[in-house]
């Protein structure tokens, strides 16, 4: 297939798109002839705005039909739906060029979320993204993931954090979307004061209140960093951390991207819905996940809730610290 000009879209979220950096990357090395173009929200533009295997950035703000206009000139030759959804079909049926899709498994998803019954593929999402550049003979290199902090976004860290961070520290993600993936408050407090790091909060604004909270209970160095940063300054503190502590988030696929030693605590949700950490091949010691298997209610959603709908939230509350804790000395070595 002779492709001179090839789009990718991807509309969300901030992890679903560090998600797609191996196929772009495989892309440009192995068809370096090719100019990748990227359509996502605006709002996502800074996950990949440094991207060095990007080409162009195509951004939706209020009118699609704007941003189809302008690909239209662009003369596109072929267009990966990395996405799935109605605008991402929109796009495809204006330009009218060939196109291919990554294996969605929203069917297999509904089936293991309402009846328990695992029909899903032992396959990561980022090889079914990979799946959808088959025609064009691309092959993983095994690398992982991408993630590059532009420079105006780096922090400077001697000026924002103590001395006694200098040295390492854990940085510890709260909130996220949904309730029913976040680490218990008083879990988070028990796990940072045994672990004995000083401990960087990272989330958004929403979550400074929780982090609040959970400084006035630690018993070790806190900073709240919780609504202060860019997606790219949560990067970067996530980059210079010694460990990483966090539930299913896109924090946690960026640390995952960063090589971070990593622990994951799951909730509602399962990895094996295929959106667990993605390591290069020689990193995969480097992660743990942690999750309670045998609850019947699990996975009560592929997306999350505002509440436990079964009002106890076992998912997390019964993950015990002393695994997190031993985790955290498996991937830190200490």
């Amino acid at each position: 297939m002779n492709v001179k000009k090839l789009l990718i879209i991807r509309f969300s979220s901030i992890g679903d798109m560090v998600l797609t950096t191996p196929a772009i990357r495989c892309l440009k090395k192995q068809k370096p002839e090719i100019e990748i173009h990227y359509l996502t929200k605006k709002v996502f533009n800074p996950v990949i705005e440094a991207n060095p295997y990007i080409d162009k950035i195509h951004l939706l703000d209020n009118s699609l039909r704007s941003v189809i206009e302008d690909l239209k000139s662009e003369n596109i030759d072929f267009i990966v739906d990395l996405h799935r959804n109605i605008r991402s079909r929109i796009v495809i049926s204006r330009l009218q060029k060939p196109s291919a899709a990554f294996p969605k498994l929203n069917a297999y998803k509904w089936l293991l979320v309402n009846t328990k019954i695992n029909l899903l593929p032992d396959i990561h999402i980022v090889h079914r993204y990979l799946k959808a550049l088959q025609k064009l003979r691309i092959r993983y290199d095994g690398q992982g993931l991408d993630y590059v902090i532009p420079e105006k976004d780096r922090l400077d860290l001697s000026q924002i954090l103590p001395d006694d961070f200098q040295n390492g520290y854990m940085l510890v993600v709260v909130g996220g979307k949904h309730n029913t993936k976040q680490i218990p408050e008083h879990k988070l407090v028990d796990i940072c004061n045994q672990a004995k790091y000083p401990v960087v909060i990272a989330g958004g604004d929403e979550d400074r209140y929780m982090a609040d909270e959970i400084s006035k209970k630690l018993e070790v160095p806190g900073y709240n960093a919780c609504g202060k940063y860019s997606i790219n300054g949560s990067a970067y503190l996530v980059q210079q951390s010694a460990v990483v502590l966090t539930p299913d988030t896109g924090l946690m696929h960026i640390a995952a991207a960063f090589h971070k030693p990593l622990v994951t605590m799951w909730g509602n949700t399962v990895p094996d819905f295929g959106m667990y950490p993605f390591l290069p091949d020689e990193k995969q010691d480097s992660y743990r996940i942690l999750e309670i298997k045998d609850l019947n209610c699990r996975p009560c959603s592929k997306i999350g809730f505002e509440r436990c709908p079964k009002g106890h939230f076992r998912c997390m509350n019964d993950i015990p610290v002393e695994d997190a804790l031993q985790a955290i000395r498996e991937v830190t070595g200490r």
